[in-house]
């Protein structure tokens, strides 16, 4: 009987040892959401450290800019921005959507920031957009 147990527990000690992941259901999107900050403005979060610095350096100042300039630009940017996250061109450089509505007031700062990812894109990577000025990846 001891070795009956023993057996039994050498049988089933491999397969302990498998990791658990569980299948996937379908396929995730990633997106990029704009979301409330603390004091109830729209923020939009960029997580690469070269922004800062580019936000600083080399980008034009918000003050260059109407806020209705930069919902227009951002309104087909973000729709030529989806386009190639859809299709699956520049997989390198793009990896996830934009949710983004034109009729929500996300308010200058944000509208900014939105337009200074996409100059950050093509000064970083060289990813021409065609709603993007050339002029605002560089200084």
């Amino acid at each position: 009987m001891k070795n009956l147990i023993v057996i039994v527990l050498l049988t089933f000690l491999p397969f302990s040892c498998f990791s658990q992941n569980t299948p996937k259901k379908g396929e995730e999107k990633s997106e990029m959401k704009p979301s409330k900050n603390d004091d109830g403005e729209w923020d939009l979060t960029v997580i690469d450290t070269q922004f800062d610095y580019f936000l600083n350096a080399i980008a034009k100042p918000m003050s260059q800019y109407s806020e209705s300039y930069l919902k227009t630009k951002n309104t087909f940017l973000v729709t030529e921005w989806n386009s190639y996250y859809s299709s699956g061109k520049y997989r390198n450089i793009i990896e996830s959507g934009i949710d983004y509505d034109p009729r929500e007031n996300y308010g200058i700062k944000f509208e900014y920031k939105l337009y200074q990812v996409f100059a950050y894109v093509s000064w970083k990577y060289g990813l021409k957009m065609n709603g993007l000025s050339p002029s605002d990846a560089t200084r």
